[in-house]
């Protein structure tokens, strides 16, 4: 009988504490990755999933700088000397925000980045790039500008990127973040695949009930910075809150019924379909390059006073093209969008930020200020909001995303999750009437996103609010019109009820039906509009 191998990573008593905090981010953790295992990694935001997989990948300590203790070994062997391009022949990881790690122009050059740092041949290069494409089902982006790229795009680049370094355990930070509902079920498949080929993965997914559905050997449930919960997939789903993490809407709705619940108390908007649209688009189409491909085709679309609009749609389906349209940031090839009658065409972009406040996708691309609080000023006083006013809109942002105590704090020195709720308190500061947000609950748990979407639906002052997401729950449960992207078109606009009714359709869009809006279906002759899983418990009979 022969000694077992070492395990690909092990973890004991591991802590680590930042050397701009007071307190720990992590502390007490200990866990084992085994060949072919998914272990999941859940928990809030914040809790400290980032800081445990920057100790992992060498991150902490060579780029974060703190007080760090306990023990991390890769193959049996400890990572204390090493540097990071030893670790990296063993870990690659993917980050949460894709804009930070992306560095090359074309995709096919991006995917090869990693490979050509370490002198491999082209030829073999090309074969290991071109592989991982095809697992992602990318392909045809290979020869595409990352620039031009969609930032679900961008995310499967940058996996694609990690996946062709075809390292021996796999950190995947939040890897379905950007991804429309089609694309993280490929992912997924891909990540079971190549855990079924002997590959350690290590998964962080506020989308709990997606990475369910391929079996992850083991889940690790953390709050607060500790390991709360490890064990297998039924333990998590008897354990864990709820009401923080999102369950499947079925276990919610046992585990909830006939627990106290105080349903969120704003009201779905009315809005008069005849009333003059704040924001019409007529006919807009767009190409980037002059003699490039045209992304958007003949787009018609009007917002009123009153709707809570989602805007869903595959990944480079034209989203945030058509939204950057009423901002100013891009301008139509042909057509116009009109922003309360006047062409944006005939405006500046400052002019529009009166009106119209506009939350990007990716934080970095909005974050610089020295503090938090620096931060979400920015905006009012640029508005010309007095002291007093602009005070009192800084205090209400942040207690609407739950940052009160990282006011001081550098905003690009917190975890994505926070760093995204900064971006939206910083354009809610702004009290603009026209609320604009690309994927608000990208990094965000269950509680959180929920608790600063209900306060923004209850906040007097908004005529509209508008948000991108591939959540079909969040558009479900929040919004009273949905409209659907495909291809650079509009393909469905209506009520959730209208546009969510038929499965096989859905499918063809790269949305796929949820078990809150399954649930949601069946019940919808009692309920008359669509909930979530704990108001229905309390309905169930």
């Amino acid at each position: 009988m022969t000694d077992s191998l070492p395990l690909p990573l092990v973890i004991r008593d591991l802590g680590f504490r930042y050397n701009s905090r007071t307190t720990p981010a992590i502390e007490d953790i200990n866990l084992h990755l085994e060949p072919g295992q998914i272990v999941l990694l859940a928990g809030s935001s914040g809790c400290g999933k980032t800081t445990l997989m920057c100790c992992v990948n060498g991150l902490i300590p060579h780029t974060y700088q703190g007080y760090m203790q306990g023990e991390i070994e890769l193959y049996g062997k400890s990572i204390k000397g090493m540097g990071l391009a030893e670790i990296s022949k063993h870990v690659g990881t993917l980050l949460q925000d894709p804009e930070r790690q992306i560095l090359g122009t074309y995709v096919i050059n991006e995917v090869c980045f990693g490979l050509e740092s370490q002198g491999m041949p082209r030829e073999e290069m090309i074969q290991k790039a071109e592989k991982a494409l095809e697992r992602l089902h990318i392909t045809h982006l290979k020869d595409k500008e990352t620039h031009y790229t969609s930032g679900g795009e961008k995310q499967k680049v940058a996996l694609a990127g990690v996946l062709a370094m075809e390292p021996n355990i796999l950190l995947l930070d939040e890897p379905l973040a950007s991804l429309d509902p089609a694309s993280a079920r490929e992912a997924l498949l891909a990540f079971r695949e190549l855990a079924d080929e002997g590959l350690s993965i290590l998964l962080v997914e506020h989308r709990v009930e997606d990475v369910l559905e391929i079996n992850p050997e083991k889940v690790i449930y953390m709050d607060n910075g500790r390991v709360v919960y490890q064990g297998d997939v039924k333990g998590l789903l008897e354990t864990a809150d709820y009401t923080r993490i999102k369950l499947p809407a079925q276990t919610v709705m046992r585990r909830a019924k006939g627990k106290p619940f105080e349903e969120c108390c704003f009201a779905v908007p009315a809005f008069d379909p005849q009333s003059e649209p704040l924001v019409s688009f007529q006919d807009v189409c767009f190409r980037y390059k002059e003699d490039g491909p045209e992304v958007l085709h003949g787009i018609n679309l009007d917002i009123r006073a009153g709707e809570v609009i989602a805007i869903l749609g595959h990944n480079g389906s034209g989203k945030t093209t058509t939204v950057k349209q009423a901002l100013g940031l891009l301008k139509p090839t042909s057509g116009q969008v009109l922003l309360e009658g006047v062409e944006t065409r005939k405006t500046t972009v400052a002019n529009v930020a009166k009106t119209i406040g506009y939350v990007f996708q990716s934080p970095s691309q909005m974050l610089f200020a020295p503090t938090v609080r620096e931060e979400l000023a920015f905006g009012p006083e640029n508005l010309g909001m007095d002291k007093e006013t602009v005070s009192q809109n800084v205090d209400w942002a942040i207690e609407t995303v739950h940052l009160e105590h990282e006011l001081p704090m550098p905003p690009l020195a917190l975890s994505f999750g926070q760093q995204k709720r900064v971006s939206i308190a910083s354009v809610l500061s702004m009290k603009s009437r026209i609320l604009m947000m690309d994927e608000p609950t990208s990094g965000q748990d269950y509680w959180n996103y929920q608790s600063f979407m209900n306060t923004i639906l209850q906040t007097p002052g908004f005529d509209a609010i508008l948000f991108i997401t591939h959540d079909l729950d969040l558009a479900l449960t929040y919004a009273n019109r949905v409209v659907v992207l495909y291809g650079g078109q509009v393909m469905a606009d209506g009520s959730p009820y209208e546009v969510f009714a038929d499965d096989e359709q859905l499918r063809q869009w790269r949305l796929l039906p949820t078990s809150l809006l399954k649930l949601n279906r069946e019940m919808y002759a009692q309920t008359g509009q669509f909930l979530r899983a704990e108001a229905l418990s309390q309905l169930a009979g």
